[in-house]
């Protein structure tokens, strides 16, 4: 097919995904829950789970292969560019004043999934369909736990700022917290894809360059910016020519991220965090958040729909071990937290609501069962499973953390105001 063919044949993807996001995102809202929920449903609905089950044809015509490259290539952008708006808005004075409990809670939460991991493993391994073939215990046991252990920290970010609870103590904690788990994590699963592509040296290089270049990202970043900053502060506008300078940026920390062995969702994270706050991050925020909330992120949810197959789970064997991974993901990452959380001086219903909020998984396990199945850690039937775990705890978390936290929450007219991205993604 020539470059035009692709376009218009890709066209019609694009509007049933940005429909079906939208659809899909307000039924969530209408039950309560957050509008990332519905998309993430959405995309799974586009797949043969269920549009392919009764549609096939249909779905087949409009899902063609030869515009998945395309497809890919949008969801990557989406996502890249989405934890780069949620790094825009992250606290790093409320997170230094934070860290020592953070990083308990990130510990436990990390330690105990890792274990019980650990544990699934010696029998998940002996069923077929779930892991490659020559994947070693070793590895596997780091995946399951760095998947279980994973945080849906876009998801945090929303339902904290949603209820009001930035810059609270409970926030912070929740945000920093999930940040480490999420690093820790994609440290551990490119320790995996090093060492089952057989390259040790690979691993050091993902764990010393990501360490190397957050600690560069952190501490001198922002001063090198600093100078873009000042000269928007004074313009009070972000000419095509700053934007242009900022996308680039974006390409290169993402880069930088995937050279080293870790995603490219930390490098566009990272360069949020390092970006000036003020006029610059405010107006880089209204003019990228539109086009990735509604158009670029719901591709992500699609693409990763269109490889899911919840047919598997009709299988009475698969459904048994669907339902002992989403017990013991509940109980590790939960558990865990509350715990944790207790340890560090919280309250029992602050600790409860740190443990909820911990439990979500969304978009980032997503993203590592995605990269798992590319580099053929993982087969079809783990894959659809772990769909299945990332869509569950995302919807308990936003109701359970209602139930534990939600009559002591902000009243609405003390709230803090609503960064732009999160106005956005409540419509």
């Amino acid at each position: 097919m020539s470059y035009v063919d692709l376009a218009l044949a890709f066209l019609p993807q694009l509007a049933l995904i940005i429909l079906a996001a939208q659809v899909f995102g307000y039924l969530a809202k209408f039950i309560g829950q957050p509008k990332v929920v519905g998309e993430m449903i959405a995309g799974v609905v586009l797949g043969p789970s269920l549009f392919g089950l009764f549609w096939p044809e249909l779905q087949k015509s409009i899902f063609i292969p030869e515009t998945m490259s395309i497809l890919y290539f949008g969801a990557q952008l989406g996502v890249g560019l989405y934890m780069f708006l949620v790094g825009l808005e992250f606290n790093t004075q409320l997170f230094r004043k934070n860290a020592r409990s953070a990083i308990g809670v990130s510990l436990a939460g990390m330690i105990v999934p890792f274990g019980v991991g650990a544990l699934l493993c010696l029998w998940l391994l002996e069923e077929p369909g779930l892991f490659a073939a020559n994947i070693s215990y070793a590895n596997a046991a780091l995946f399951m736990g760095a998947a279980i252990a994973i945080t849906a920290f876009p998801m945090l970010a929303r339902i904290i700022y949603e209820r009001g609870l930035a810059g609270t103590a409970l926030g912070t904690l929740a945000l920093a917290a999930g940040a480490i788990d999420d690093a820790a994590a994609w440290v551990v699963m490119a320790v995996v894809l090093a060492s089952f592509g057989g390259g040790s040296l690979l691993a050091i290089k993902a764990a010393v360059g990501g360490v190397l270049y957050a600690s560069l990202m952190l501490t001198k970043a922002r001063g090198w910016l600093q100078p873009l900053a000042d000269k928007v502060e004074q313009s009070g506008v972000l000419s095509a020519a700053q934007l242009l300078l900022v996308l680039v940026l974006f390409a290169v920390s993402a880069y930088a991220m995937e050279w080293v062995g870790l995603h490219a969702v930390f490098g566009g994270f990272l360069l949020g965090i390092a970006m000036p706050r003020g006029k610059l991050t405010e107006l880089i925020t209204g003019r990228l958040e539109k086009i990735t909330v509604f158009v670029l992120l719901p591709m992500f949810f699609t693409y990763s729909g269109l490889k899911t197959q919840l047919n598997v789970l009709a299988s009475f064997d698969v459904m048994l071990i669907a339902l002992a991974i989403l017990a013991a993901s509940i109980f590790a990452k939960g558990v865990a937290c509350w715990a944790a959380a207790r340890i560090g001086g919280a309250d029992n219903r602050t600790a409860m609501a740190v443990g909820a909020l911990m439990n979500a998984r969304g978009l980032m396990e997503l993203i590592i069962i995605n990269i798992a199945l590319k580099f053929g850690v993982i087969e079809q039937g783990l894959f659809s499973i772990m769909v299945l775990m990332a869509i569950v705890t995302t919807l308990m978390a936003s109701p359970l953390f209602h139930l534990v936290y939600g009559r002591h929450m902000t009243k609405p007219e003390n709230k803090p105001p609503v960064p732009p991205l999160n106005a956005a993604l409540k419509t």
